[in-house]
């Protein structure tokens, strides 16, 4: 169990299966190889896992940032604020969009469409957690880590109000 402001979390993901997950994503990430693709990573949250599944890559990639914030606590604001765009041309580029949980699909749809205008070649999506019960847009996400039930979760670069990001594991909200 850990304490986090006023909720208490429990493990749901250990490191060790964590490390797997994001090896299984790189692994089938090697059809990317020969497009030279760019990965976006989306901060905050997406930088442990993004750091981790580039390092396992068996290619070398380009990288970049943006950030976007949608989160107020344990829920989506419905409001999604773009911190900082891409700072490059995107356009006829493969890009890669690293996630870190992609849970009703505002935030990725944003980010789909926000990138689109920039004409890229293609976009695919990576994302470490998919909640399949909520996630309810059309965009395909090609390389999913793990598909989990609608838990708030932390750790592992997963936050509440900004706390609980560097818990190397992930934990979920525990049930009242």
């Amino acid at each position: 169990m850990v304490q986090i402001l006023d909720k208490t979390f429990e493990p749901f993901l250990e490191q060790e299966d964590i490390q797997n997950i994001v090896s299984q994503m790189a692994k089938k990430m090697d059809i990317l190889k020969n497009e030279n693709p760019l990965f976006i990573i989306v901060l905050k949250g997406s930088f442990l896992f993004a750091s981790d599944l580039l390092k396992a890559l068996s290619f070398d990639a380009e990288i970049t940032f943006m950030q976007i914030k949608s989160y107020q606590g344990t829920q989506s604001s419905g409001e999604i604020k773009d911190i900082m765009g891409v700072p490059m041309n995107l356009k006829d580029r493969t890009i890669v969009i690293i996630e870190d949980i992609v849970d009703t699909g505002n935030t990725l749809e944003y980010l789909y469409n926000r990138l689109s205008k920039e004409k890229p070649k293609k976009i695919h999506i990576a994302s470490l957690l998919l909640k399949t019960d909520v996630y309810s847009k059309e965009i395909p996400i090609e390389f999913v880590g793990k598909e989990i039930p609608n838990h708030f979760v932390v750790g592992y670069g997963l936050d509440y109000d900004e706390l609980g990001r560097t818990l190397p594991q992930i934990y979920k909200l525990k049930s009242s």
